[in-house]
Order: C-alpha cells, then structure tokens, then sequence
C-alpha cells in the first residue's frame, strides 16, 4: 500500500535501508492524484450528490479529496450543475485564479451540454466546456456518487499518464461569446420560417 508498491523501478537493499530508483514524474504525479482539492462549486441539483459524495456514507477523503472553499487552495473544479450567461463570468475568473496544474470535472448532463434546458433557453450556456477546458465528463441527471467516484478516478488515472517534461496545454476560449442567443420576431408569420433557420441555434 503506497508509493512503494507502484514504482516501477528497482528497489535495491541498502545498509540502513532501502535504494529507490525511478522517475520524478511518478512521484509527482502520484503526490498529486493523492490530494485533490476540489473547489466548493455547486450550481444546481448535482451539487446535492456532490455534497452527498464528501459526506460521512461515501467519505471521497479516503481518496485524498477535500473540498476547498477558496480558488487559490484548489486544482480541481467541479462544476455541478446548470451554467448561466450571467454565472459564466464567474467561472471564468475562478478558473483563472487557480494554481497550475489545474483539472476540471462537468459533473451533469447541465454541465456537459446544457442538459434539458438545451433547446428552447437563451440564458444557458451549452456545456461549460463553452468557456474552460474539460478534463473529465461525468454523465446523468444527476449523477449519483458512485459516478463522481469514477470521475475521481479517472482523472487520477490521467494525472498518472501526464508528463513534466511534455505537460499538457489547454486551449482556453479568449472571447467566449455569451451573449443571448436570440432574435425578436416582429412578423408572427416569419416565426415558423425563423425557426427551421439557422437564425436560432439547436
């Protein structure tokens, strides 16, 4: 149990001890998958499993997760829930306020795509991967813990593949257009021909 079990290297007997030889990016990479520190950031319902997820039943400190209330103690974002033009903003500073390396969860169908307030709602931003990158997506409405545990999961696996050397870059969207999207019909019959347009976004 430990470092010492997933080094790949060769552990040699030494006088007084032990001899470890392996890469630092294991090491680093294994001290970071071991402390996550998520950001307290529930948007709507799915931040209820969230909180279900940190509490006693399910306890996510066992995996070394614990909730930060600050952006400047944190490297990873959940974001549970639905994303408004007007909270985007807000997001966007936050995730800029964070140290790196940095990683991101869309906890949510709102989160990923806008959920069932895609179609139809001009206030809701499509996937908050609209605004900051998205390292891993976890789906269902809302999703239960175990989901969010295998979202942990997988991005501590993916915290393990990751180099120092070769780290990853991130395309963040400079100008992320977050204005309404919509358009006022003032002739009722242009309204049907409006909506088969590409005038109103699906």
């Amino acid at each position: 149990m430990g470092l010492i079990d997933h080094v790949p290297g060769l552990v040699k007997d030494w006088r007084g001890g032990g001899l470890i030889i392996t890469s630092i990016d294991l090491v680093m990479n294994y001290s970071r998958k071991s402390a996550l520190w998520p950001m307290t950031f529930g948007l709507a319902c799915c931040a209820i499993e969230m909180m279900a997820s940190i509490a006693a039943r399910y306890d996510l400190d066992r995996f070394g997760v614990f909730p930060r209330p600050t952006p400047r103690q944190s490297d990873v974002m959940i974001v549970a829930g639905t994303v408004c033009m007007k909270m985007a903003p807000c997001i966007i500073k936050l995730y800029h306020q964070m140290p790196e390396p940095k990683w991101v969860l869309a906890m949510g169908s709102c989160a990923i795509s806008g959920g069932i307030f895609s179609h139809g709602s001009y206030s809701v931003i499509k996937g908050v991967d609209k605004i900051i990158p998205v390292d891993i997506y976890i789906p269902g409405c809302p999703p239960r813990p175990e989901a969010l545990y295998d979202g942990i999961i997988q991005l501590q696996k993916k915290i393990m593949k990751s180099s120092i050397a070769r780290p990853e870059v991130k395309v963040v969207p400079e100008n992320p257009n977050l204005k309404p999207s919509f358009r006022i019909v003032e002739d009722p019959s242009e309204f049907s021909s409006a909506c088969l347009s590409k005038e109103f976004p699906r």
